[in-house]
């Protein structure tokens, strides 16, 4: 050690400057107190430097502030270990100290960093397990067999698996039985405790073994006490004691009492107590010095804590606290502050909300206890306020909002100081609660209707306010923005209408109402608003007749005889209502012989008729058709379309027309156009001779299918060649008849459509406008083919 030191000072006279900062140094774990772990010089000429260690992490004790000292013209400063350094590599291997060297206004700063290296041949017993007087432990002779008494701590005790032995002799009959430790360092209390063995001490030697070659010695010292009696005990006893002011000297407070043998009493504390004493032996309380409260106030509160024990084990005792609280004799009545409360709050205000502390003393006892109570007036029995302490609090909930319920609190506080005689002092209050415009005015969203024929000043409806702030409803109109012909009444609500209303226009029309309160708060300019939306149905008024397109058309048609037609169809529609499709369809002139009728918007022609009333000749219609509008709207109103209808008669011999007719208006000439469907209607003559024709046919071709198999009957009889030859001739002379007999006819048919061609001649082309079908058709007969 001596030569090291001498190597750091040699060391130190080399360094003339601070300029290595900063320093890194190792040392050994088994380096103890007073080691030296940096020297260093320093030149200060003209000042006293000063060399300071400014701290550590982590922070420790294990190392001395730096000394400084002068040797030949140098400053050489020293770093050494304190007496409380236990170098452990194994919980902490590195320390950074900061040094701070101050050379008159000259000051520099600079870290030292310490390694703390493994020794493997360290010893690591250390602290007082380690010392000759060894580690004391007290444990209660009532302690658990077998419970941990103590834990030994030693650096690296489990990393190296450290053997832990109890060397010393456990011999009976000093010893109940062996302690035990085990390789955690665990102490453990014999199997048979410890029982009896009260005031005794076990001295425990251990050997701490770490590896080869490595081991140290400990000593645990095991002090068994005395469990304190159980039978000593206080009886029940008031912990507060009230005594007037004027008990004099020597006056008996209060005697206290304990359960024991020989038990003695003495005051722990206060120690000097200046004005009470105990009897030692009685537990009597006594004053030992007037208590007069104006020249002491310090003796108007004495805490005493009490101590019994009994006389041959003072170890067994148990402790008391009383208070003492001297009244003083009384003259005068509490005063307080506030005097008088008087306060306004809202009605808003939250429970628990305090409205004033009162503040009262006793002239007779100052900081005596006083007693406050509250006493309602009007209205009596309220629950709206209560007294904590000497605190006036909000109880519950204060609502204005119904009749009557906003008013004044009005009450007192009685404060009684408790003295003898009771003195009192009532203090008023009067709490005024004033009402706030909580809620906001609601309405619920309704829906009018009105004809579009009403009048200016037509009422709709109301709308009604809800407000729930006292007064109720007290609530203005307003029509917030939307359209103008709709005013609200400012107090009532009432909706009236300003101007007139058109369907056709506009059906719906949306009011944004605001609401608005008034009156319903201590701040009249306190308001609140809310809104809701009104909706307007306009209903449809009937006012515009249907009109018809062309309001006149003319028409011909080819009437067959047993055959409806249909004719043409009715457009009508209300140019300012497109939406109105229903209408009703009459004929209500010029239908004689009622041939005609309507089957919804369309005109059909019916000639089912027979007899006399067939027209021969051509025949005109002029009829009127009447068209009214139908639905819920009244009144109906009606137009008449007036359709000329020229009926030519048509031969049932020939062609069949069915017509679809487009017309324009009446401004523009109207336009024809007959779709005719031709078919073929034969003369009853030709049916007959069709008739015998197909009758010979069938009997021909019967007759010859007979003469085949004949035939070939005789074939398979192998007729002979003249045979063969006849009958060749036969069959040839057969088919030349029955292709005789088939010409005829077809010469017949190639003739008979000779008249029809000619009706036949189609001279225009037109599109069929229900199907969409091109087709031609003949502008004399109005025949028509499809294409």
């Amino acid at each position: 050690m001596a030569l090291l030191r001498i190597l750091a000072l040699l060391l130190a006279l080399t360094v003339s400057e601070l300029h290595c900062l900063p320093w890194f140094i190792n040392v050994s774990e088994s380096q103890g107190p007073g080691t030296i772990l940096q020297s260093f010089s320093f030149n200060c000429t003209s000042h006293m430097p000063t060399l300071q260690l400014v701290h550590v992490q982590p922070p420790t004790t294990f190392f001395n502030p730096p000394s400084l000292t002068r040797w030949q013209g140098i400053y050489v400063g020293t770093v050494t270990l304190s007496s409380s350094a236990r170098l452990d590599a194994l919980s902490v291997n590195h320390y950074k100290l900061q040094l701070r060297f101050t050379c008159g206004n000259h000051v520099m700063e600079g870290p030292l960093s310490v390694n703390v290296w493994r020794d493997p041949g360290h010893s690591a017993c250390a602290g007082r397990f380690a010392s000759p007087a060894g580690e004391i432990i007290q444990v209660l002779e009532t302690v658990t067999p077998g419970a941990r008494l103590y834990t030994l701590l030693l650096p690296g005790l489990e990393v190296q698996r450290a053997q832990i032995n109890i060397i010393s002799a456990q011999d009976p009959p000093y010893f109940p039985g062996p302690f035990s430790i085990n390789g955690q360092g665990w102490l453990l209390v014999p199997s048979q405790g410890l029982k009896g063995q009260a005031e005794k001490v076990f001295q425990l030697q251990i050997l701490v073994t770490f590896g080869q070659n490595r081991s140290c010695l400990g000593m645990l010292k095991v002090k068994v006490l005395p469990v304190p009696s159980s039978l000593i005990s206080f009886l029940k006893q008031a912990s507060n004691i009230t005594i007037l002011e004027d008990l004099p000297p020597g006056g008996k407070v209060v005697q206290v009492r304990a359960r024991g043998f020989d038990v003695r009493y003495e005051i722990l504390s206060p120690v000097p107590c200046p004005l009470f004493s105990i009897g030692r032996a009685d537990g009597v309380i006594r004053t030992t010095a007037p208590l007069e409260l104006a020249q002491a106030p310090g003796a108007a509160v004495t805490r005493l804590r009490v101590k019994a024990h009994e006389r041959l084990r003072p170890w067994a005792s148990v402790e008391l606290e009383l208070t003492v609280n001297v009244r003083s004799v009384n003259r005068w009545p509490p005063r307080c502050l506030p005097a008088m409360l008087v306060t306004q709050i809202p009605e808003t205000t939250p429970v628990g909300t305090v409205l004033n502390t009162f503040t009262c003393a006793d002239p007779d006892s100052p900081g005596s206890i006083l007693d406050y109570q509250l006493q309602f007036h009007s209205p009596p029995g309220s629950a709206s306020l209560c007294l904590r302490d000497r605190v006036l609090e909000v109880n519950a909930t204060l609502d204005c909002d119904a009749r009557g319920a906003c008013f004044q609190h009005a009450a007192s506080i009685l404060v009684l100081d408790g003295g003898q005689p009771l003195m009192t002092t009532e203090v008023p209050v009067l709490v005024m609660v004033t009402p706030v415009n909580e809620f906001s005015p609601a309405c619920v969203p309704h829906k009018f209707r009105i004809r579009e024929d009403a009048g200016p000043h037509t009422l709709l409806g109301s709308v009604v306010g809800m407000d729930k702030d006292y007064p109720h409803n007290n609530i203005e109109y307003y029509i917030s923005g939307g359209p103008t012909i709709f005013s609200v009444d400012r107090l009532s609500g009432e909706v009236h209408l300003l101007g007139s209303l058109d369907y056709e226009l506009q059906t719906l029309y949306r009011l944004n109402v605001l609401l608005i309160d008034h009156g319903q708060d201590q701040d009249p300019t306190h308001h609140r608003s809310g809104s809701c939306t009104i909706t307007i149905e306009v209903e449809d008024v009937n006012d515009h007749a249907p009109e018809c397109q062309p309001p006149f058309q003319e028409l011909t048609i080819y009437a067959l005889l047993g055959h409806s037609v249909e004719v043409t169809k009715v457009s009508c529609w209300v140019p300012q209502e497109p939406q109105r499709l229903a209408f009703s369809y009459s004929i209500v002139g010029g239908n004689s012989q009622n041939r005609f009728s309507l089957q919804g918007a369309t005109l059909v022609y019916n000639n089912i008729l027979l007899g006399p009333l067939w027209p021969e000749q051509f025949y005109t219609y002029e009829l009127l058709i009447r068209v009214a509008d139908a639905g819920p709207s009244i009144p109906h109103l009606s137009t008449t379309a007036t359709v000329s209808v020229h009926l030519i008669p048509w031969s049932a011999s020939t062609v069949a027309t069915r017509t679809h007719r487009s017309t324009v208006p009446s401004v523009m000439t109207p336009l024809l156009v007959t779709d005719t469907e031709a078919f073929w209607q034969p003369e009853p003559w030709f049916v007959v001779v069709l008739t015998v024709t197909s009758a010979l046919f069938v009997l021909a071709l019967g007759w010859l299918l007979l003469r085949l198999f004949q035939g070939l009957v005789q074939m398979h009889q192998t007729p002979s060649k003249p045979t063969q030859a006849l009958l060749l001739n036969g069959i040839q002379g057969t088919e030349e008849s029955i292709q005789g007999f088939m010409e005829a006819p077809r010469m017949e048919m190639s003739q008979a459509p000779s008249s029809v061609d000619l009706s036949l001649h189609f001279d225009g082309r037109a599109q069929d406008s229900r199907t969409g079908r091109d087709y031609l058709f003949n502008t004399l007969t109005g025949a028509r083919r499809w294409l």
